[in-house]
């Protein structure tokens, strides 16, 4: 029989004891039922408010429904799902039917999931009804896909319609007999650089990082609204709007549209949100709209969180003088599942990542693996309980990442000498310039301190001597670029950081290539 997890917050890390015969949906749902929260609300989204009650009975009925499909233990059903109460009644449905969920970005096309789906062998199909014409083309040519299950208002297109499924299905489930070692679900990363690969995470892994960060650093409390700009099929929005709320029977807002600064904006003034998480491109494009006030907020928010990439201390500090409220900054990584560097309430140091979540390890490293000293630029690893143990079918890149009980990022970092780490760039973006590593990041930031300036990204490209320099690529807050304002801007930066590091050349755009995750796609810029 599946147990609880405990925890102890009066040691440093907390200590975390989580049974060998475990499974999170357990833990996570029928928990707050059994604490007597059946009837406070879980989720409020587009169609209304639910209650952990009335999710537990779906999940119940969901995880029956797949039974009843004949999907057995490990195998995986893939969901491509907008964010409303189905997506966590199909995820943790499946998963306590010991079913393997596996969220899929929304904004992707149907060669890639067509790709993920072959990659996964998954069985079954969740997905939004709005995004049911994205895949149908595909589905005929995937003989391991068994059953397409359509969720939401809309035509299911002759398929079985979420609905259906869970009235047919009974509202009671006993959990499948999986340990805390068992794969739970899986993510794939945002394959920026190639095709996505699926990262397993295990039975333990949410509910370290609910205690780990959410509990021990965020605060995060059963009143508290919690809303995250960044969509449940992040591993960042997976933690932010589903897990972390739920680990301590708070309350989440869920949108299934963009997030906009007025979508947004909305959520938070109407809900009145307590903490918001979001990521340094929605902060400065909600601080570019001067109409956005603390007003047009919530008089209750208490904390903002970003992630997704390095927070400019320029916007750090303009969301603080015009709403009153901190931003945490930190990383995190689908590997890792949620955040493992942060600021912290109290310890804020703009400019940089933070320190090590409790329960965490970090270290830099030269080429060659040895540990760089304070202040030098390095490669981070990262060891901590929440980290995937491999990429699926995919060898060589589950070697060069996963190095025992250390996880190689990919990002450079350096230091300070108390302790907090600065971010230097993405290991495959640091430019050398006259000899000497230059990090992009630290001249985009240099930049968005103008005000003419709306983001900026910074790639290398090479000179007439074929030496690489650095030029910068702006978009600007309003108008249009000249010459005049680009040799502003050089000199903005000489007058900023070393000589060496301004920007050669600067080019202006109306907006600078993203990733579906919204993080910027400098290999398009060097292209």
């Amino acid at each position: 029989m599946s147990g609880y997890s405990k925890f102890d917050l009066s040691q440093t890390p907390p200590k975390v004891e989580v049974p060998r015969d475990y499974n999170v949906a357990v833990d996570l749902v029928d928990r707050r039922v059994d604490e007597g929260l059946g009837d406070k609300i879980a989720f409020i989204d587009d169609g209304g408010s639910h209650s952990y009650g009335d999710l537990q009975d779906r999940v119940n009925r969901f995880g029956n429904g797949l039974k009843d499909l004949g999907l057995q233990i490990e195998q995986r059903v893939m969901m491509l799902q907008l964010d409303s109460i189905d997506f966590p009644i199909a995820f943790f449905g499946a998963i306590k039917a010991g079913i393997v969920p596996i969220p899929v970005n929304t904004l992707l096309t149907g060669d890639d999931y067509a790709y993920m789906l072959r990659d996964s062998r998954a069985r079954a199909l969740v997905v939004s009804a709005a995004l049911l014409p994205v895949v149908a083309p595909i589905l005929g040519d995937l003989p391991q896909l068994r059953h397409v299950i359509v969720t939401g208002d809309g035509d299911a297109g002759g398929h079985l319609a979420m609905a259906d499924l869970l009235s047919a299905a009974s509202p009671d489930l006993a959990a499948a007999a999986t340990s805390c070692d068992d794969v739970a679900f899986w993510l794939y990363s945002s394959g920026s650089t190639g095709r996505p690969k699926g990262a397993p995470h295990l039975q333990a892994d949410i509910i370290h990082t609910a205690v780990y960060y959410a509990i021990a650093v965020l605060g995060i409390q059963a009143d508290d609204v919690v809303f995250s700009a960044a969509k449940l099929f992040f591993a960042y929005g997976l933690g932010n709007a589903m897990t972390f709320p739920m680990a301590v029977g708070a309350t989440a807002v869920l949108m299934a549209e963009r997030p906009t600064p007025e979508s947004v904006m909305a959520r938070l003034h109407d809900h009145q949100v307590t903490i918001f998480y979001g990521a340094p491109t929605l902060f400065a494009g909600i601080l570019a709209d001067q109409s956005i006030d603390r007003a047009a907020a919530s008089e209750r928010l208490r904390r903002c969180v970003s992630a997704g990439e390095a927070l400019p201390e320029n916007v750090a500090q303009r969301w603080v003088e015009r709403f009153g409220v901190d931003v945490l900054d930190g990383i995190g990584s689908t590997e890792m599942l949620h955040i493992f560097i942060s600021n912290t309430p109290g310890e804020i140091r703009y400019g940089s990542t933070g320190r090590p979540v409790p329960g965490y390890l970090c270290r830099l490293t030269d080429d060659a693996g040895h540990e760089v000293p304070r202040g030098e630029i390095g490669d981070l690893l990262v060891s901590g309980p929440s980290s995937a143990p491999y990429y699926w079918n995919n060898r060589e890149k589950s070697i060069a990442t996963f190095e025992g009980a250390w996880t190689r990022t990919g990002d450079k970092y350096l230091q300070d000498e108390d302790g907090f780490f600065v971010y230097a760039g993405r290991s495959d973006d640091m430019l050398k310039v006259s000899g000497i590593w230059v990090s992009p990041f630290e001249v985009e930031s240099a930049l968005a301190a103008h005000d003419a300036v709306l983001e900026a990204a910074v790639v290398g490209k090479a000179d007439n001597h074929e030496l690489i320099k650095p030029k910068a690529v702006v978009a600007l807050q309003s108008g249009e670029g000249s010459e005049a304002l680009a040799d502003e801007l050089k000199q903005f930066v000489k007058d900023r950081l070393a000589p060496y590091k301004y920007p050669r050349w600067v080019e202006f755009v109306d907006e600078l290539p993203k990733t579906a995750t919204g993080k910027i796609q400098r290999f398009k810029l060097r292209d």
